[in-house]
């Protein structure tokens, strides 16, 4: 028997940041900045990604681009690279993602690729902890629960498990 099953979620959007906390808005703020230090010549979109950590401090990261494609680097890998090598044990609360072109801020929020999501299931995965991702655009900003909402049928360690007959 065939079952069609259905997968959904919710999440909030602003016109404006000043609508959100300051946390929030503070987090955008340093991914915005961020991201004008990002490695980008062959792409010109500066990516940057700043993680609010359970101890307050903001661990930021960007993208760096290389010419041997793929070689480079997301700036939310970037940052959760960094969060684990320095921060061990401060859990990740909440990642602001923007991206700049030469024109300046994107219209749009631009959400993580699926790297970058996988990457940051684990890190939710690896704290048991939640992580609200805040994306910012020019004219607007959206705000997600927890990266399960943009990939819902994660591969995780659960999967990795030998089961023996």
């Amino acid at each position: 028997m065939i079952k069609t099953l259905n997968i959904s979620f919710s999440y909030k959007e602003f016109e404006s940041v000043d609508e959100l906390n300051f946390d929030e808005r503070e987090l955008i703020f340093a991914a915005r900045e961020v991201a004008l230090h990002a490695y980008a010549p062959y792409s010109k979109f500066r990516v940057g990604a700043a993680v609010r950590l359970d101890s307050g401090k903001i661990v930021c990261g960007t993208n760096v681009e290389n010419a041997a494609f793929p070689s480079g680097i997301c700036a939310e890998r970037n940052a959760i690279s960094t969060l684990v090598s320095n921060y061990i044990n401060d859990k990740a609360l909440a990642i602001a993602i923007a991206a700049i072109t030469e024109d300046g801020k994107l219209t749009d929020p631009v959400p993580p690729c699926g790297n970058c999501r996988q990457v940051i299931a684990e890190e939710e995965s690896r704290t048991g902890n939640q992580i609200k991702i805040i994306l910012s655009g020019r004219n607007k900003t959206q705000v997600i629960d927890s990266i399960s909402c943009l990939l819902p049928l994660q591969f995780n360690k659960k999967n990795l498990e030998i089961k023996h007959p």
